[in-house]
């Protein structure tokens, strides 16, 4: 730090000294040309305070040309006294860097010395910018410094008061993500209406908080409560759509977020419903690839091992046909058994029993297709005792009015 801020001064010192140089040369040669077109005036090097104008009679000399030749003498020896300064500081400059280390070392005991007066960040920021702004402006080396000192000692001074009231604007983002997250989780659970303001107030607070991956999780799983809700093809297609490019979007941003990549193959799997079959087995590796990475990323989560039990188990009903297709477009099509899929769904009860209506059900048809008829009847009155609270459960209910009377439950 300290050297950096020696190098500071010595590149303000030094283009100071070349500003002035060429002050002088540009006077100089304008001196030179006005000696000519001029006669009432000469320069006069001689000048124990430096050059100067020496006034002498002149026929073209008038009241107004003497006012400006008494302003231009006043400017010489302005010019004179900063280049003086300039001198001075030139010589300095060999033992400024230690100077300037030895301040900061000092500054640096006194505030671990005194932790209470601790300058912030924000307030660091300001000062530096207030110093460099300064030493840009060409003043100098000791106007730079008055003012640095003079801004380290009111941060100090002010820092114990106004430390507060800034960290509390640093904190109040975190805050507000936190209050909207939490309602849009609660709105998650509610009715059509709520799904639909989620996704409302999600886009409203995009812009403020659209590069948080906890917020854009949220938001495609907004979109997928919405394409659930929706009455029109047209509205699902275009929800389903805009979640998985959000999708794409979330899984870039933060390649370590489970949730981003469990939502956005959820999407891909949505997405599925309304692609050409080229793009419904594209979407189908996809959905596979990133369920894995959601897993891989949070082992426990029992929500990502019953979509993988579904994958599984709809990758086990592929006709010969279809397998013939992924294998044409892809090389290598997907391969998944029932025993698999069992597997998955046996591993959502051991990380949470009773998990939904829906996994008992295919906990049921795992067993039946596998011959297993007595475990397949005890998941199905498993299954028959929860209770409908979702749009999944409800179809998972009509499944379950079917396999019920096949099992003879």
């Amino acid at each position: 730090m300290a050297q950096a801020d020696s190098k500071v001064l010595v590149l303000g010192a030094l283009a100071g000294v070349a500003g002035i140089s060429l002050a002088v040369v540009c006077y100089r040669g304008l001196t030179s040309k006005r000696r000519v077109s001029w006669p009432g005036f000469y320069l006069n090097r001689n000048n124990e305070h430096g050059p100067g104008i020496m006034m002498v009679d002149g026929p073209g000399l008038h009241g107004g040309q003497a006012e400006v030749l008494e302003r231009l003498e006043a400017l010489i020896q302005c010019v004179s006294e900063l280049k003086d300064e300039m001198k001075s500081l030139k010589n300095a400059l060999p033992t400024l860097q230690h100077q300037v280390r030895e301040e900061l070392r000092g500054r640096d005991e006194a505030r671990r010395a005194s932790p209470l007066q601790r300058t912030t960040p924000t307030r660091r920021k300001r000062a530096a910018g207030s110093i460099a702004g300064a030493r840009a402006g060409g003043r100098s080396s000791e106007e730079a410094e008055s003012e640095g000192g003079y801004m380290t000692a009111l941060t100090d001074s002010e820092d114990e008061e106004l430390s507060d009231a800034e960290q509390r604007d640093e904190e109040q983002p975190a805050d507000k993500l936190c209050v909207l997250l939490e309602r849009i989780d609660s709105l998650h659970h509610g009715a059509e209406s709520d799904k639909r303001e989620s996704l409302d107030l999600l886009l409203e607070q995009r812009e403020e908080f659209g590069q948080n991956s906890t917020f854009l999780w949220r938001l495609i799983r907004a979109y997928c409560d919405v394409h659930d809700v929706s009455s029109t093809l047209e509205e699902k297609k275009t929800h389903a759509a805009t979640g998985k490019t959000v999708g794409e979007e979330a899984v870039s941003l933060n390649p370590t977020c489970a949730e981003s990549h469990q939502w956005y193959a959820i999407m891909c799997g949505i997405m599925a419903e309304y692609d050409t079959v080229q793009n419904k087995i594209k979407n189908g590796y996809i959905f596979k690839d990133h369920l894995d990475k959601a897993i891989e990323l949070k082992p426990q989560d029992p929500m990502s091992y019953y979509l993988l039990g579904r994958w599984c188990y709809a990758v086990a009903q592929l006709s010969w046909i279809e397998r013939k297709v992924a294998a044409t477009l892809f090389g290598d099509p997907p391969s998944a058994t029932v025993e698999d899929a069992l597997k998955n769904f046996l591993k959502v009860e051991e990380i949470q029993s009773g998990y939904s209506k829906c996994n008992y059900v295919f906990l049921a048809k795992c067993y039946k297709d596998l011959g297993q008829r007595d475990k397949a009847r005890k998941m199905c009155e498993a299954a028959s005792s929860m209770n409908v609270v979702s749009k999944e459960d409800g179809d998972a209910q009509k499944e379950l009015d079917l396999l019920c009377p096949a099992l003879g439950v």
